[in-house]
């Protein structure tokens, strides 16, 4: 038994052969291919003791062997390793022992001499295969247990919201997979933030290196992805590594995949299948070690149909598919946010961070934010940029801008409304709270705020109990003891 390791997978490929010389050669194959590490057994009775207590991620299987037969150890591994995918190599041609091997539970057979394209891509299908089971598995054990391993990744997105809490469970689920992630999304929505997370939840060892494809001609996007070797053409006087390189062992974030052209889209898809590319100016090809995320704000299906964006790409970048929901989809996240941004805005401009004004917060949800969280931090930078001497943060800012959006897009009307809704609640709150020669009494403070959570939410018991933070049923009994005190 020999192991040989090319670190582009985390699960070994392991070949049983009683022939040491076809077990060096598929190995070299496979590893020339970017698959491995490769673990070789040339006695099939080392196998099932090896196999206790190790991940595996497929298992090649010569049929006629010395010591144990080919169609025993298989019936073996089927029982007491049935989630390992087996493909079964043998120079038997007999197509009974095919059909019982297929029965047993192998999931392809080849004949030797095999050819080397169909070699590799009956590995690559078994190990996508083992992949897909495992990602079920993690899928299973997160969905269950409701909890992130690692939280710390995701630390730097603020939020609440239950479907961006489910992302983060699904990424979680898929960080140990090679396969690509692609992340879609309005502008401004956070998905450079979604692959910097995504990326830490894989543990990879290399850095993640970013690019904005957009507007990347067919030449400019070979030469800074797959780099050149000197003198590939006029100018090129020094070897460039590309980023793919750069990303080796870690993950190559490609965003607005969207805007890329045609013949740049083939390019793609074609290091997405194979693993490897070739530098410009080089006739030996590399291999990619890089994991790749991608992501656009485009409705990449509608690009799709309309012939502008390959279906064969979006179905290999899609291996792993996120949909970020935009900001007025998680409103739930505004407090969060606007605390967030204005602590920072102020430390940037050395300033005391002023007061958040509870009245921000419906104003905001009657806004469509275009831009959505990156539009948000420009709007809070804005106010606290212009911010004077008092201590409470002004909404002028926030109000000019869904005034702006509301002449711009006909939502007159309702912004007009939630507006009104902001200042009638800011003129009760300093009637109640800023009375001449006194301070409200706690039943009173405690009254007005069940009135006005009531008023914001249209009367609606469990919304209001929600921004209070109690109970429905004590807002209930609140409700039903001040009509008794009428």
């Amino acid at each position: 038994m020999f192991e040989s390791h090319a670190a582009s997978e985390h699960v070994p490929v392991v070949l049983v052969d009683d022939e040491e010389e076809v077990l060096f050669s598929n190995s070299y194959l496979l590893e020339s291919h970017g698959i491995g590490p490769t673990v070789s057994f040339s006695d099939p009775r080392q196998l099932l003791p090896w196999l206790q207590q190790r991940s595996v991620g497929v298992i090649l299987l010569d049929l006629i062997m010395p010591h144990l037969p080919g169609p025993a150890l298989l019936a073996q591994l089927t029982a007491v390793r049935p989630e390992i995918p087996v493909v079964v190599v043998t120079a038997s041609q007999d197509v009974e022992w095919a059909v019982s091997c297929m029965k047993t539970g192998a999931i392809d057979y080849l004949i030797k001499p095999v050819e080397e394209s169909r070699f590799v891509s009956a590995v690559r299908r078994a190990l996508e295969l083992h992949a897909l089971r495992d990602q079920v598995g993690s899928l299973r054990n997160v969905l269950f247990s409701g909890q992130l391993k690692n939280p710390a990744c995701f630390g730097s997105i603020l939020t609440k919201n239950r479907c961006m809490l489910k992302i983060f469970q699904y990424l979680e689920a898929v960080a140990d997979s090679a396969e690509p992630i692609l992340i879609t999304g309005e502008t401004g929505v956070g998905k450079e933030l979604i692959a910097h997370a995504a990326h830490q939840a894989s543990g990879r060892p290399g850095k993640m290196v970013s690019i904005n494809v957009a507007g990347l001609d067919d030449v400019m996007f070979s030469d800074t992805l797959f780099g050149h070797v000197r003198g590939a053409y006029t100018g090129a006087a020094n070897e460039r590594l590309g980023l793919i390189a750069q990303a080796r062992e870690g993950t190559l974030f490609l965003d607005e995949v969207g805007d890329l052209p045609p013949s740049a889209q083939v390019k793609l898809l074609r290091l997405i299948q194979d693993r490897q590319y070739y530098p410009l100016g080089s006739d030996i090809p590399k291999l990619s070690q890089a994991r790749i995320i991608a992501a656009t704000n485009r409705e990449i299906r509608r690009e799709m149909s309309k012939g502008s964006f390959r279906a064969d790409l979006f179905y290999r970048l899609s291996s792993h598919f996120v949909e970020i929901p935009p900001l007025r989809e998680r409103l739930e996240d505004l407090p969060f946010l606007v605390s967030h941004f204005v602590r920072e805005a102020a430390t940037s401009m050395n300033k005391a961070a002023p007061k958040v004004p509870p009245e921000i917060f419906p104003l905001l949800s009657a806004y469509h934010f275009p831009g959505n969280v990156r539009e948000l931090r420009a709007l809070v930078y804005d106010a606290v940029a212009n911010h004077g001497t008092g201590s409470v943060l002004a909404l002028d800012r926030f109000r000019s801008a869904v005034r702006a959006f509301a002449v711009t897009h006909g939502g007159e009307g309702a912004v007009a409304r939630a507006v009104q809704s902001v200042e009638q609640a800011a003129s009760a709150a300093t009637d109640l709270l800023i009375a001449p020669g006194r301070l409200p009494t706690l039943k009173e403070a405690s009254q007005w705020l069940v009135n006005e959570a009531m008023r914001q939410t249209d009367s609606n018991q469990g919304n209001a109990a929600a921004l209070l933070g109690i109970t429905r049923q004590s807002l209930n009994r609140r409700l039903l003891n001040a009509q008794r005190e009428l």
